[in-house]
């Protein structure tokens, strides 16, 4: 049964996304001068928060600290029930740190710590000279909607309500670019918008293997299966 959240999303965009998901991105490299200058000299970093937000993240602070302690009361707690626990436990506590090391080992080699491939004249480096132009929200609705990829997010930034007040800011047909997931073995918040031109993105999801991640590897595994028919 949709969600309210699933219905603003729809009425919002227009369409029911096959998948979607807030992300963000990295740090967007200073372009030179020049490039920076005919692209209209548009905003390189999201807007800052307003006073009212600023002041609940001051007034939420304690709160941070309180939570840092549970953490690390429920850490210790964790390190106690490991020395206690019995070897195949152990065993697969291992084996989850060493797939964590070897993921985060293929998100640099792969350059997903990278925020895009670094040319500016590309089609994904000309799309962040833009990027908060259209919004200076610090997130983006990526959503999968027939043959366009939609990013959506609100004209500013804002708090509360980000799905109420988004709007569609950019339409990306399938045919100039794909969304992929470069670590399909793995657990992870890393996406790539990759453009026809081999120029690429990193998205980074706001929740471990999302929805998008889910949609994209359920259909890499048809194409594996039709592949392996044929």
């Amino acid at each position: 049964m949709p969600t309210s959240t699933d219905r603003t999303i729809r009425d919002r965009l227009g369409v029911t996304p096959d998948a979607a998901a807030w992300c963000t991105i990295g740090r967007i490299p200073e372009p030179p001068d020049e490039v920076h200058r005919v692209a209209g000299s548009a905003p390189l970093r999201p807007a800052s928060m307003r006073p009212l937000a600023m002041l609940g993240v001051t007034l939420g602070t304690p709160l941070l600290y309180i939570g840092k302690l549970l953490s690390l009361l429920g850490a210790g707690e964790e390190a106690l029930k490991r020395m206690l626990s019995t070897t195949g436990e152990q065993e697969r506590h291992r084996a989850a740190k060493l797939e964590e090391k070897r993921r985060d080992e293929a998100v640099v080699e792969l350059g997903l710590d990278k925020t895009f491939d670094g040319d500016w004249n590309g089609a994904a480096g000309r799309l962040l000279l833009q990027w908060y132009s259209h919004s200076s929200h610090h997130q983006r609705l990526v959503a999968l909607a027939g043959n366009r990829i939609l990013l959506a997010a609100p004209p500013q930034r804002v708090s509360v309500r980000r799905d109420a007040f988004m709007q569609v800011i950019a339409e990306i047909p399938v045919a100039e670019a794909d969304l992929v997931d470069p670590l399909p073995a793995y657990r992870n918040d890393r996406l790539r918008l990759r453009f026809k031109d081999g120029s690429w993105l990193t998205l980074i999801t706001e929740e471990w293997r999302s929805e998008l991640h889910r949609y994209l590897r359920r259909h890499q595994q048809s194409d594996d299966s039709r592949a392996a028919e044929a």
